[in-house]
């Protein structure tokens, strides 16, 4: 890897949670690996009134509250695109048509048409460009990435992935942009299910051909937001609510290109599951599975032990060979949910160094809206559900 000493100067757009996230990973990336390229968090950008003050304790240069006026910026190399989806379009379309490198939140836009629009956009810039799925960057799936590449389960037959949380189990947990499909685009499919469909596609490599799917919103109506915390927050105690415009769960099954199997789900009102993102894959040789509330465990059998031993065995992912782990902590202190961003940081700066792709890029992104397009116009679509016949009595 080449090393410059000249840095890459960071605007991130969007000073909210994942805009936290992504600013802390900036920051950090540098102090444990070797990126090639000093960093520099040169501009937030955001519309709080405090945010000034939030992008100084963030560890910024600047706050500006109109990213128009950031993304031609001279001296600016890096846009980081942290803001909900309805957004993502015109800001990765100008950031590339500026020259800069772009990485955006998932899922990459609202609709096809705009993913496909920022795919081609890519294609064409003189910059990398990345679509930010950072479980991908979790070690323990990068390593079953490795097995699975490596042949060690063999033909893939089933792909089983669930999503699970429950922050809008309540039906009065507050309305926030993620339930205005406008703003969102879709509730628990793309918030969160885009993450099992870009995981499974690309731990399998394998792509998804076709999906039968039903999606249900449980909750009609929800209060409206007096004050934001996390995810969610309170509401107001008016009793004033605002319609849900998206689905509250979806679940599909699916047909992949070499014939596997797929099952999903994905729900942000299953009680008592924080961040169950699980995944199993099961082969013609072996089987892998993992759930990331355990997130430094994978498991993993293989079929031709002998009988005796046979089992799913407990792997723990923190030892140097594994990926990402000899630059962090000693073997057996495991890592948290803030590592996989930095991960990505890390090798979004090395494919820039390094003059390459960076995965996932928008057209990877692309294929994963266009699995989502499918999974709704499926569930939308009432003669692909066939109705269980009842003997009459």
């Amino acid at each position: 890897m080449s090393i410059s000493t000249t840095p890459l100067r960071i605007a991130v757009i969007g000073g909210g949670f994942m805009g936290r996230m992504h600013a802390h990973a900036w920051r950090t990336a540098p102090r444990f690996f070797h990126l090639g390229r000093p960093i520099e968090l040169s501009v937030l950008v955001g519309r709080s009134p405090d945010g000034g003050d939030v992008a100084s304790s963030l560890g910024f240069d600047s706050y500006a509250d109109d990213w128009r006026d950031v993304v031609d910026r001279d001296d600016i190399d890096i846009v980081d695109i942290c803001t909900p989806g309805d957004t993502h379009a015109e800001m990765a379309l100008a950031a590339l048509a500026a020259g800069k490198h772009v990485l955006c939140e998932k899922p990459l836009a609202n609709s096809v048409d705009e993913a496909e629009r920022m795919a081609d956009a890519a294609a064409a810039a003189p910059g990398v460009s990345m679509c930010g799925f950072s479980y991908r960057r979790t070690p323990a799936l990068a390593a079953a990435r490795r097995l699975i590449a490596d042949g060690r389960l063999g033909e893939i037959r089933h792909v089983r992935a669930q999503y699970l949380q429950d922050w809008l189990s309540d039906p009065d947990a507050p309305y926030t942009w993620r339930m205005d499909r406008d703003r969102a685009g879709s509730g628990a499919l793309g918030d969160i299910g885009a993450h099992s469909i870009d995981t499974a596609q690309w731990l399998t490599g394998d792509v998804i051909t076709a999906v039968s799917a039903t999606m249900r919103t449980f909750v009609a109506d929800r209060p409206v937001m007096a004050q934001a915390q996390g995810l969610g927050g309170v509401g107001d105690a008016d009793g004033a609510r605002l319609p849900v415009t998206v689905d509250d769960a979806a679940a599909f099954t699916a047909r992949f290109a070499q014939g596997a199997l797929g099952v999903f789900e994905a729900t942000r009102i299953a009680t008592g599951r924080r961040n169950a993102n699980r995944i199993e894959i099961n082969g013609s040789e072996g089987s892998i599975a993992f759930d990331f509330e355990r997130m430094n465990e994978l498991e993993y059998y293989r079929a031709d032990d002998p009988a005796g031993e046979q089992g799913l065995r407990r792997i723990q992912v923190t030892e140097p060979e594994h990926p990402y782990a000899a630059a962090w902590w000693p073997a057996g202190h495991g890592l948290g949910y803030e590592h996989l961003f930095i991960h990505q940081a890390v090798d979004f700066v090395h494919a820039i160094v390094g003059g390459t792709d960076a995965s996932p890029t928008f057209a990877e992104a692309a294929a994963v809206q266009r699995v989502l397009a499918a999974v709704e116009a499926s569930a939308n679509h009432d003669s692909v559900m066939t109705p269980v016949e009842r003997n009459p009595r």
